[in-house]
Formats: C-alpha cells, structure tokens, sequence
C-alpha cells in the first residue's frame, strides 16, 4: 500500500527553535506536546528552550508598618558603643532577651536589586534580619555573602566600620586587628543532637568549617570558611531561635588559646591566599608552577630561552610573554613572537681587539693627537738660595 503524502502542519502556537530532539523520538498520547511539527518522515519533536530570568527581591515587611526607631529610653545617656541607654538601666537584660521581630528566608527573600548595578556593593543589614521594606528598590544586596566578596578590613559586609578592640560583651561590629570567622552561641536549648540543630539551622547562611558545642552548658562555637558569612550570620541569627522557643545570644567567639587552632588558622588563610592567586593567574600557569603538567614545564625550557643558547627567563618575564598571548588569543589575533637578542660583540678577521675596541682607541688617539699646547718657557732655577745666610 502506498504511503500518501500529506504536506506538513506546524501548530502556531510556538516558534520551532534551533536545538530539537531526533525524529524517532514520537510523544506519546497522555502527554501531548503542543510544540510538534508533523512531517512525510514522522512525527518530529521540538524542544523550547527557556532563559531562566533573575527574580527582584520582595519586601519582606509591609512598607507601611515599617518602622526605624532608637531603642525606648531606659537611662539618661545614650551609649553609641554599645547601641543602648546607659545610667539607670535596669531592665536591658529583659531587653536582651526579646525575640526578634523577623528572620531572613534566603530561599524566598533573595532577588536582584539597584545594588546588583553598582560594582563593591554591600549587603543590606536589614535583609539580613528580615525586616527590609524596600525590596527590589533597597540599595543593598539582598543575597548571601560569596567566597568573591572581600571588602576592605576596616568595614565588615555590611559597609560597617569596625573598631580596633572589641567590646567588653565580644558584640558590635567587630575588629579590624583580626580576621575573626567564629561565633559565641549561647542560650541553646539542651537536647541529645544539639550539634545537629546548630548545623542545620546554622548552615543556611554559608559553609561552616566546624561546629563545638558544650551540650551541658547550652553552648556553641560556629566557624564559618569566610569571614563574611560569619558578619551575615551573626545579624541574621541574633535573638532568634532554633527548635525551640529559646532567644540566642549570638556574639564574636574570643581567640582560641589551643596552639594547633592558630595553626589551623594560619594554614587557612594560606590557602585562602594561594586560592586568590590561582584565581588571578592563568591555568596553565599554576599547572606548570605546581608541577601537574610537565609537558609546559619542558615547553617553558625550550622556549624560555628565546633563542639564546643556555638563557633561563624568570618567572615575570615567561608570565608577562604567556598573559600577552592569552590576551592576543582573546582578542583573536596572533601575539608577535618577541625574541631576546644580545649581538656579540663582532672580532676582528686579523686581530685580538673587536672592531668596538678599536674604534673607542681610534678616539682616545684622534684626542690625544688635538692641537700641541703652547710651550711655557721654562723658568730659571733659584740657585745659591739659603735660609740660613743672614745676609741674603
């Protein structure tokens, strides 16, 4: 039996797109795709492929009912430091133990604003405690600090400046005398999987390196692998509470005095060094300084030689060559092959002096050979002369 041909039905309702799927593949009925285009050869599917676009960020508070207002007067004097009343407050260790009046969804909350614009933007501290109106309007970011996010060491993430000691009560912004990564969590809820509770809700906010606690005590110490994630979370989980009803008391951890945790430390932030190095020089730079490719390293020394028999090139000179060529292949053209050249000097066919040794004596010679100076006459000698004869 003959096939018939049947000219082809493409549905209107989508645009046929570049990437489709072989034309074996039939839908099936449940299913039915309405992006098909149905040829002499079978039924042909044809995949849409969808940008995904960037959500704005959404008020996490009602505009109207926000208000910005100084703690209630408690005292007469207005400590700046320590951000509360001071002479005659009584009741601020209530007042330390107030929930918070809202706390960050990041899963909901993040979202693009004006900030993502503007290049070293920081992050918005009300975002981070889940009280910001503003939303896609705010000046600040709204998502989490990113290993890529360093800010100057005078202010923390949220464009805050830091002091050169801490506060007696290890809160406030921080220090600037140190990178500080660790956090003092107290007013935990004892439980058998405190440490459990800690990481899950403690987690949200970046990678944490590691996690004490004391379970008889109610206590745990956070760090975090950034320091920014340690700023993020210390607002966004001060006053708040984990899987009970409990308020913590989120502060900065002071030093460690075990030698092998300032060890650690330092071993950290080397790595975190040598990580920004490796991010800001090429690939195959750091392969071949690492060792882990020899092929460049055998590359390196035959061409590092540019063509002068037993010449090594440094380090900054084979680095500015191959970032010229990277920056040359870039752009889409061939870099010029720069060669060192060093003339020696040329000898003479008959000789032992060069022809740049003869010449500079040809000159002392036509100098020395210049006009003959006038002769002085000579003048007679004093003969007979004595200082001893009085009567001369």
């Amino acid at each position: 039996m003959a096939e018939t041909e049947s000219p082809p039905i493409i549905v209107p309702d989508e645009d046929p797109v570049e990437e489709s799927a072989p034309a074996d593949e039939a839908p099936t009925e449940s299913t039915p795709d309405p992006s098909l285009v149905l040829t002499k050869t079978g039924p042909k599917k044809v995949k849409k492929v969808l940008k995904k676009k960037r959500r704005p960020a959404r008020p996490q508070v009602d505009p109207s009912t926000f208000k910005s207002e100084p703690p209630p007067q408690t005292g007469t004097i207005f400590n700046i430091w320590y951000n509360k009343w001071a002479g005659g407050d009584k009741v601020d260790s209530a007042l330390s133990q107030r929930a918070a009046a809202g706390r960050c969804n990041v899963a909901k909350d993040t979202g693009y604003t004006r900030a993502d614009n503007v290049n070293g933007s920081y992050f918005c501290l009300f975002f981070a405690r889940g009280i910001c109106p503003k939303g896609q309007e705010c000046e600040y970011l709204h998502r989490l600090p990113k290993v890529h996010d360093i800010f100057q060491p005078n202010v923390d993430c949220f464009g805050r400046e830091k002091h050169s000691d801490y506060r007696d009560d290890m809160g406030g912004v921080g220090s600037f005398m140190r990178q500080n990564r660790t956090l003092y969590v107290g007013r935990i809820h004892v439980t058998d999987n405190i440490e459990e509770v800690v990481a899950r809700h403690f987690q949200e906010w970046g990678q944490i390196d590691r996690i004490r606690c004391l379970p008889t005590r109610g206590v745990a110490f956070v760090t975090y692998t950034s320091e920014g994630s340690s700023q993020f979370a210390k607002e966004a989980m001060a006053h708040q509470s984990l899987d009970h009803s409990e308020v913590l008391n989120v502060r900065w951890a002071t030093v460690d005095p075990n030698p092998q945790a300032a060890k650690r430390e330092a071993r950290l932030i080397e790595e975190q060094a040598a990580e920004a190095v490796r991010a800001a020089l090429p690939p195959e730079y750091v392969a071949e300084i690492e060792g882990r490719d020899p092929e460049a390293t055998k590359r390196r020394r035959i061409e590092g030689s540019f063509g002068l028999e037993g010449y090594n090139a440094p380090d900054d000179v084979w680095y500015a060559r191959e970032k010229a060529a990277q920056e040359a292949a870039q752009r889409g053209f061939e870099a010029p092959q720069e060669q060192l050249s060093i003339e020696a000097p040329r000898q003479q066919e008959n000789g032992i002096f060069s022809d740049e040794t003869l010449a500079a004596l040809r000159g002392r010679v036509k100098v020395s050979s210049g006009p003959a100076r006038e002769k002085v006459p000579a003048r007679p000698l004093l003969v007979g002369y004595g200082s001893d004869d009085d009567s001369d």
